[in-house]
Formats: C-alpha cells, structure tokens, sequence
C-alpha cells in the first residue's frame, strides 16, 4: 500500500513540477479538454453531427475520482452550439439511451433542441437505442423524425415525484427532528414525518400538471388522436413494433439507418460523413463509441449498490423517469 501511495504522489509531484515550468500535461482528462471533431464514416463535405446522450439526463456537473466532467446539459449545448457553428453540418443524430431524468434538465434540453431548430432549420433526427423512456423520449420529441432500435424500450410518459421518508426508522431509534416554521407547508415533504392528507393532495396536483404538460408535447409534436393519448398518458412502456404501432416513433431501425434517414431527409450524399466531438482520441472509433472523454464512465465506489444505489442518489424531487431503469444504459 505504501509502495502505490509513493509512486501516486511522485506522479503528483511530477505533474504539478511541469504545469509550472513546462507544457501542460492531463493526467487525468476533464471537462477542461477542448472538443475536437472526429470523423465516423463517410468522406463527404457535409456532415451529419452524432449526439450521444447516455444515462441519466441532468443539469450537474459530475464529479468523478480526481475529477469533475461536465453534466449532460451542458455537453450536449455544446455540441449542438458547434454544430450552429459549422456550415458544413447539415443534420444532427441523437444517440439516445436514457431511462430519462429531471424535468428541468429534460425540458431545458428539449427547449435547446427547439431553439437550435429555429436558429439553423437544420434536420434532428433521433435514434433509440436500448432505452428513450419519460425524459429520454420527452427530448426526442423535437426531432424531424424519430427511428427505434428494435429492440427498444421507450414511453413511460409522465412525472414521478421522489422523494425520501425515515420517519419510522427515526421512530424505531429514538430520533426526532424539532422544526419553527414560519407557514403550514413550509416542511411539506420533509423526509422527517409523514406527509398529511392535504400534503399528498397538493403535490399529487403539481405532479399531475407536470404530467399533463409532457402528454401535451406528444399531442403537439406526434400529432396523436385522444384515444391514443389515453393509451400512453397512464405511463406505460412500450417495445419498438408497439410504439410504432401507438404512434410514438416513426420507424424501427438500427443506428445505420438512422443515419441512412438523416441523409435523406437533409438531401445529402451516401458519401456525407458522420462526425462527433470528443475530448478524447480512441482507436478504432466508430458509431457505436458514446463517450466524448475518457473520463466518462461512473465515479468510483467503495460498495457497488447497482440500481438501488443510482436510485438514492437522485436528489428529492420531480422527474421525467422510469426508475426501474435507473443505472442500466
């Protein structure tokens, strides 16, 4: 153990030697790397821009060992302000495999996709992989065109509020918490004590407007008659034949023919080339490669608690989510 904490801090030591006399050197690759377009496929002029958009759809920052990368927000904003940028970019894939999020970081989103819409009239198509349910199909709404992996799970259109009880473990070891308040509800939802009868009432009404306003984004954007929004507003989930079927997506494909659509609906040549942005350099880079940075990946634990473990980890309050899905892209 001492033999490994020595050779960690020789290496500190040299790093933080050369920062100060010498070119900078990333021993460990953050969110302070530039993006660098890197080519996929295809030999083209005009290009279609890749997204991937992975995990669990957040506006925070994510700190990892030694490190901190930037949230999804704000490193798919990016990527969508570069591809403004370029002329040569004529379309835009979304990547998605994500059981959703929270509902500002879901509907910031959304609104990002709209606003570089109307700024650019560049095409967005988006490609689901294994899952684009709640949030993760919420911010496919905006595209010109939706395909489904098929094998994909997608739907669960609706807002859950989460949010943590220990009142009867208190209980059960003689802890209690005093509170002053300076309104009846100002503790509404504290995890210290049950919630009372016209608590549950009033945050089940803000659920249900949240709710109400996702089932409202599908009937403008998927134009779906009432008989298939009843379908789909009680949150169910539904395989790719299905959502098809329901009106949710427009086709059912792989990755390959998400960018074969992409190119047709931008009116551009077999030859177009697909590219993404990375932090990083990977050998043998292709389409399937989600990571922008090798400091991707999930921070390290001292005890793997799966699911249940991603799951306690999202701070109390509203989500475009399917919790059972939680941790698993």
């Amino acid at each position: 153990m001492k033999r490994w904490a020595g050779i960690l801090f020789s290496l500190l030591t040299i790093v933080s030697v050369c920062s100060c006399t010498g070119p900078r050197i990333t021993l460990f690759p953050d969110g302070a790397d530039p993006l660098k377009e890197v080519t996929l496929e295809g030999s083209a002029t005009e290009k279609i821009l890749m997204i991937p958009i992975s995990g669990v759809i957040s506006d925070a920052p994510e700190s990892r060992f030694l490190r901190t990368t930037p949230g999804m927000l704000q490193e798919v904003v990016s990527l969508l302000r570069l591809a403004e940028k370029d002329d040569r970019v004529k379309a835009v894939l979304l990547k998605i495999d994500s059981p959703g999020g929270s509902v500002t970081a879901s509907d910031t989103l959304y609104h990002e996709i709209v606003a570089f819409q109307a700024r650019t009239a560049k095409k967005v198509v988006a490609c689901m992989m294994s899952l684009a349910t709640s949030g993760g199909y919420y911010i496919s709404l905006p595209a010109d065109l939706i395909l489904a992996h098929p094998t994909t799970v997608t739907g669960s259109v609706g807002v859950i509020l989460m949010r943590p009880e220990v009142s009867g473990l208190m209980d059960s070891i003689g802890v209690a918490v005093q509170v002053n308040k300076s309104g009846e509800n100002k503790d509404m939802g504290s995890p210290f004590r049950a919630a009372t009868t016209s608590e549950d009432r009033m945050l089940q009404e803000l659920t249900d407007t949240l709710g109400r306003r996702f089932v409202e984004l599908v009937k403008l954007h998927r134009k779906l008659d009432d008989d298939r929004l009843k379908v789909i507003a009680d949150a169910r989930i539904f395989l790719a034949d299905a959502a098809l079927e329901t009106g949710l997506i427009d086709g059912v494909g792989y990755l390959s023919d998400a960018i074969a659509a992409a190119k047709k609906i931008a009116d551009l040549s077999p030859e177009a080339r697909v590219v993404t942005y990375r932090r990083s350099d990977y050998a043998d880079d292709n389409i399937y490669n989600p990571l922008t940075s090798r400091a991707g990946g999930d921070p390290m634990a001292l005890v793997d608690l799966g699911s249940i473990g991603a799951l306690f980890a999202l701070d109390a309050g509203f989500y475009y989510i399917w919790p059972q899905a939680i941790g698993s892209p």
